[in-house]
């Protein structure tokens, strides 16, 4: 099964220019070259300022400046992988070095080609 694991954290934190932070982020790109070279989609994000919400309400297209949300952990990057199960996703995304710096969303993909369940 496929799953994404939504790498979130407190830029003010991750980017605080100690040592740890540092060393940490490095680390994190180093995973992420390891894992774009085994064919492993895994791409940071820019910071949520830089972004733009769209909405299509009857027909009509709006955009609005950053996330829709505020908090103070934002969507940094994602990892797209294979897993037998979520366990075994889980036991993936705690080998991506930001989940030191802050959390790893494991959620499964949702497939297209079986019936979804009624919610």
């Amino acid at each position: 099964m496929r799953y994404a694991c939504l790498v979130y954290f407190d830029p003010a934190t991750a980017f605080d220019g100690s040592a740890t932070s540092n060393a940490v982020l490095q680390e994190a790109e180093t995973n992420r070259q390891h894992l774009l070279a085994g064919g492993i989609s895994a791409e940071a994000l820019t910071l949520p300022s830089d972004a733009v919400t769209v909405r299509v309400r009857g027909g009509k297209t709006s955009t609005t400046d950053g996330p829709f949300m505020e908090t103070k952990e934002v969507l940094g990057g994602f990892v797209l992988i294979e897993a037998e199960d979520i366990d075994a996703a889980v036991r993936i995304a705690a080998t991506n070095p930001m989940a030191k710096l802050g959390s790893i969303e494991v959620r499964p993909l949702v497939d297209f080609s079986k019936p979804r369940p009624v919610v």
